[in-house]
């Protein structure tokens, strides 16, 4: 008796143990669906998340050009890395583009200070994107302090929004 139950539990345990696979079977036919024409017969473009068209669509990661910063710090935070990289990819695949990026600060500090705070934000950014292939060439850093908010309320929330890097872009030639 005493024995049953464990007997009974490694029987149980036996019966559920996995199968060897079955003999391979045919899989079933797959229909290819390559876009060709949408219904009304004009050809869809494929999405280009990192071509220049994607600097003005809202679903490239490319439209997103500000980067945000802790209260007096200056290092990337992790959610904003994906950003950097798509940017990164961006000028290795076009070369002939260049970026400025702005360093900005919230209104609380000195002139001085937050000019300093900007310009280490814009090189963090400028440091991220030479890491990722793009050119020194290619990237230049400056500040604006507190010159240039976004938001001009004295709160929390405005403050954050002025605490940012933004990443403009220009071509060298025409493309």
């Amino acid at each position: 008796m005493r024995y049953s139950i464990p007997l009974l539990a490694a029987l149980l345990l036996a019966a559920c143990s996995s199968q060897p696979p079955a003999p391979e079977q045919n899989p079933a036919g797959v229909e290819s669906r390559t876009p060709s024409a949408t219904s009304k017969g004009v050809e869809e473009k494929p999405f280009d998340a990192y071509g220049i068209a994607g600097l003005k669509d809202p679903r490239s990661p490319l439209f997103k050009r500000s980067i945000y910063f802790d209260y007096d710090k200056y290092v990337v935070k992790d959610e904003f890395k994906p950003t950097i990289e798509a940017h990164a990819k961006f000028l290795v695949a076009n070369p002939q583009f260049k970026v400025l990026i702005q360093g900005n600060a919230d209104e609380r500090g000195s002139r001085e200070y937050n000019l300093a705070l900007g310009q280490k934000r814009a090189d963090a950014v400028k440091k991220s994107l030479a890491l990722l292939g793009a050119r020194e060439d290619q990237i230049e850093s400056v500040s604006l302090g507190k010159e240039k908010p976004v938001c001009t309320e004295s709160t929390e929330e405005c403050w954050a929004r002025n605490r940012r890097a933004d990443i403009l872009h220009s071509a060298t030639k025409e493309f």
